[in-house]
């Protein structure tokens, strides 16, 4: 039995690149059992204490990709140097 990606000839050996036929044999949610449905449907829960405000902001593509380059994390990146030049420290 194969035990690394590229035995499979794959690059994820646990999620194989679906094929014709997979493709041809999936079920839109919708045509599985209400069981199925209800598990697959799972919900996030409400978000303890919501901290952040969503909003649309229009950037250049390349700013955009400049910061996705920097990784996992980039939009709080993006959050926290904002914070620092734009919001005054509160005095206690």
């Amino acid at each position: 039995m194969p035990n690394t990606p590229e035995e499979y000839g794959v690059a994820d050996a646990e999620n194989p690149e679906w094929t014709k036929e997979d493709f041809s044999q999936a079920k839109r949610l919708g045509e599985l059992p209400k069981q199925m449905q209800t598990l697959l449907r799972r919900k996030r829960g409400p978000q303890k204490a919501p901290t952040k405000v969503l909003t649309a902001l229009r950037l250049s593509p390349d700013v955009i990709e400049a910061l996705r380059a920097t990784g996992r994390g980039w939009q709080s990146r993006v959050d926290q140097t904002l914070r620092a030049v734009y919001v005054k420290p509160r005095k206690s």
